[in-house]
């Protein structure tokens, strides 16, 4: 068994024609494949270390690059190019639907830990277990005009950005520049990230990885309008439904964008949930700490 292949395979669901890797096989039937989702501006790179090790120990991975990130593409020109929680969820259950799984322990970190999370909220059918870096993280759109405080406002400083036309159009021309500034400042004492920037930035060309990534960040604000067919799973989410399935939270110590404080949200998870906090490591978890991120997923129910 190879512990990482970087063969893409790739799949098509109703929207997307989604590229993912798949490492490992399942010794055990009754083993739950496990899916591994990356944030933004990161791509599916970022679990090359955790995927070799859940291999090692007998779980079959699959790693997709989310809307907007490397070879994944939409099947239509005319598909509005939505970054919005609920797109993001609907995607891992079609990506599941399409691949014949019918239960995953899902994990991951920024858009895609918001993905994972509101999933295991709205189908915790379909999710046997969940690794969240950051903690709760569905998006509470009706209050997102509340101020934060001051030291918390500051670190957003990219999202307002983007609110602007002159935020799309600096990520559009400084992509590379403005995203490695981000990694630096989201995980500042990681001493590996410039090298680990140069392995991902290739996937900052999609071509649609501006107005995902701008819809996204204007969405949760209440300033861009969300599609219609995403309708009824948002007005779910709004109800900030719980995750019941078994839970484990990962805080990163150093992350440069959610202070430690703000990474839990443990009042929204019902079911089992441990919280584990790790000293120096930043926002980008599973890169960072790949052996913590493994053992997180490990821990849960197979």
């Amino acid at each position: 068994m190879t512990a990482r292949s970087h063969e893409l395979h790739r799949v098509t669901t109703p929207v997307l024609e989604i590229a993912y890797h798949r490492t490992g096989e399942r010794r055990r039937k009754a083993d739950a494949p496990v899916i591994l989702l990356h944030g933004f501006p990161y791509d599916a790179r970022a679990y090359d270390e955790v995927a070799r090790l859940l291999a090692e120990a007998g779980r079959q991975v699959l790693t997709p690059y989310l809307r907007g990130y490397g070879p994944t593409g939409f099947l239509a020109e005319d598909t509005p190019r939505s970054g919005q929680q609920a797109a993001l969820a609907q995607d891992l259950v079609e990506f599941m639907d399409a691949l014949g799984i019918r239960r995953a322990v899902v994990a991951g970190y920024d858009w895609g830990g918001r993905a994972a999370c509101a999933a295991a909220a709205l189908w915790p059918e379909r999710i046997h277990g969940l690794v969240t870096a950051g903690g709760y993280t569905v998006q509470d759109i009706a209050r997102a005009m509340e101020p934060a405080a001051p030291e918390a406002e500051h670190r957003y400083w990219y999202q307002y950005y983007f609110h602007s036309e002159r935020g799309r159009r600096g990520l559009e021309q400084n992509r590379e520049e403005l995203c490695k500034l981000l990694w630096r400042l989201w995980s500042p004492t990681w001493a590996e990230a410039e090298q680990a920037f140069a392995a991902s930035a290739p996937s900052l060309h999609n071509p649609d990885f501006v107005d995902v990534a701008i819809h996204s960040y204007r969405h949760r604000y209440g300033l861009a309008a969300g599609e219609p067919c995403y309708q009824v799973l948002e007005d779910r989410l709004a109800e900030l439904p719980p995750v019941t399935v078994p839970t484990v939270v990962l805080v990163g110590e150093e992350n440069g964008v959610i202070p430690p404080a703000d990474q839990t949200g443990t009042e929204r998870f019902t079911g089992p949930c441990e919280v584990r906090t790790l000293p120096g490591v930043g926002h980008n978890v599973p890169q960072e700490a790949p052996a913590a991120f493994a053992d997180a997923i490990l821990s849960l129910p197979g």
